[in-house]
């Protein structure tokens, strides 16, 4: 078996950003608590924010964007699933910050 058999990289785009952040929320949730990154990145003139997962096989969770973040994170409440974003880590318990770290560059091929 080749290693391209082996190793792959799937995309998933969403409609919207609410969708794509419960990827986040549920892996906060989960037993091992591994929160993955959010990544912004302009690909082909696009904007494009991104969270990568899995062990294996990479699976990236991507939406294009209408214009680039202006502000660094995203606070992500657990309760409720709403989010906003914001220019830091704030006070509410009961929420997560999410930074978005801007990329310049990216190995991934994004299908937009």
């Amino acid at each position: 078996m080749s290693s391209a058999e082996v190793y792959s990289t799937t995309y998933l785009k969403y409609k919207n950003l609410e969708d794509m952040l419960k990827v986040i929320l549920f892996a906060s949730q989960s037993p091992i608590g591994m929160v993955p990154m959010l990544y912004h990145i302009n690909f082909k003139d696009k904007e494009v924010l991104f969270i990568e997962t899995g062990a294996v096989n990479t699976v990236i969770h991507y939406m294009v964007l209408t214009e680039k973040p202006v502000k660094k994170f995203i606070e992500l409440k657990q309760l409720t699933g709403k989010f906003e974003f914001v220019n830091g880590i704030g006070n509410d318990t009961q929420a997560i910050y999410i930074p978005i770290l801007e990329l310049e560059q990216s190995s991934f091929n994004f299908p937009v």
